[in-house]
């Protein structure tokens, strides 16, 4: 039996229906998942580029979207310090060989220290312990939007028992995904936020972190991590974040290690990465009427409430006409209504969730996921729905 199994008793009911959503939502993934090629290409390519600026402004970074996209096409980004810039470097090349490799790769100590290497291989200042284990003490800082510290989070394993704690770690994460009697969201939680308590390497821990985060989601089933960014999401909520990641540290080497308040975190991620995940099935009929820089317009304009033309062409990243043009379509696009208590439709709405305790003659909507659109009067994109009856 693996030796955190005690602290994963017990464990609220909250995180087990979070638990059944995701499995759920994973299981439309893997029937549904049929998308064009190109369109999955386009996907991966954005993610990359949207998690490595996620993963590294998490950290302090200060390069945007925009900035890391240059990069990686060779173009000049000159307003930011090296580190920024050999930081995102090295986790793009990296994210990428786990996307693309990750049946491959095994989960072990020795990949850990790989990956390391390999994360932080251009950035000179860590040239000296790239892939080995932390020889001083380290701690968890809060890292500010200007890259400041704000305070330290908690104290790390010392450097002497760093080795002993990281190889203990891994064999029981193995031992436990080998075992089968724990959900394996619940041993990649418990991995992470143990990973981080003891953080192994005297620089990219975090960052170390939310690869090895991809790459276990990968090996455990969870196929349309590619085409969500699930840092991205982390860094949306990057306060909830470490004050998840405290509360639970915090309890960790006591009588009562309590692993609740960073598995709510982790959870709500997954759990909103996998409902964007099922979106992808119902939008690929929009990537067939709007072009690639259109897309963008519209991808940017699923995340405002109100802009202008020009706002949107800034925050975008595409011409002024290129924007006339996607507005011209989207003006006639109408929204299929989803509200709670819309009668189910299954010509306008699709049912990724349906709530079997449930009771009533009728169904009905009873929460929408991603929106659902018609263009002259035919179903372009259904409307993601929790469904219920009454």
């Amino acid at each position: 039996m693996p030796p955190f199994t005690k602290r994963l008793e017990n464990l609220p009911s909250t995180l087990w229906s979070k638990i059944t959503q995701i499995e759920e939502l994973k299981g439309r993934w893997i029937s549904g998942a049929k998308l064009n090629p190109q369109v999955l290409g386009r996907l991966k390519k954005s993610v990359l580029v949207t998690s490595t600026g996620a993963s590294t402004r998490i950290e302090g970074a200060r390069l945007s979207d925009e900035d890391v996209e240059k990069l990686m096409r060779g173009l000049s980004v000159q307003k930011f310090a090296d580190r920024d810039k050999q930081e995102a470097q090295g986790y793009y090349e990296l994210l990428k060989n786990v996307f693309e490799f990750w049946q491959a790769i095994p989960f072990s100590e020795s990949t850990i220290k790989h990956f390391h290497k390999e994360l932080l291989k251009y950035v000179e200042k860590d040239k000296l312990h790239r892939g080995q284990y932390k020889h001083s003490e380290n701690k968890v800082h809060m890292i500010d939007e200007a890259g400041k510290s704000v305070g330290v989070l908690f104290d790390t394993t010392p450097a002497y028992l760093t080795p002993k704690e990281t190889l203990e770690l891994v064999e029981a994460t193995e031992a436990a995904a080998k075992d089968k009697t724990i959900h394996p969201l619940l041993i990649i939680g418990n991995f992470l936020v143990e990973f981080l308590l003891i953080h192994p390497f005297q620089d990219g821990n975090g960052r170390l972190s939310r690869i090895m985060t991809n790459l276990l989601l990968l090996k455990h089933g969870y196929e349309y991590v590619p085409y969500v960014s699930h840092e991205k999401l982390v860094e949306d909520n990057k306060a909830d974040y470490y004050l998840a990641l405290r509360r639970s540290q915090k309890t960790l080497r006591g009588k009562a290690p309590n692993l609740v308040p960073w598995l709510e975190f982790f959870l709500s991620v997954v759990h909103k990465q996998s409902e964007e995940a099922v979106g992808l099935l119902s939008s690929e009929n929009i990537e067939r009427i709007l072009s690639p820089k259109q897309m963008d317009v519209w991808r940017y304009l699923q995340t405002a409430v109100e802009v202008t033309p020009a706002q949107i062409s800034q925050g975008a990243g595409v011409a002024r006409p290129t924007v006339n043009q996607v507005l011209d379509k989207l003006l006639k696009l109408k929204k299929i209504d989803a509200k709670p208590g819309t009668k189910f439709d299954p010509d306008l709405h699709e049912a990724i969730l349906f709530d079997e305790n449930a009771e009533g003659e009728h169904e009905v909507i009873a929460d929408e996921m991603p929106t659902g659109y018609t263009l002259n009067g035919r179903p372009i994109r259904h409307s993601m729905v929790k469904v219920t009856r009454k």
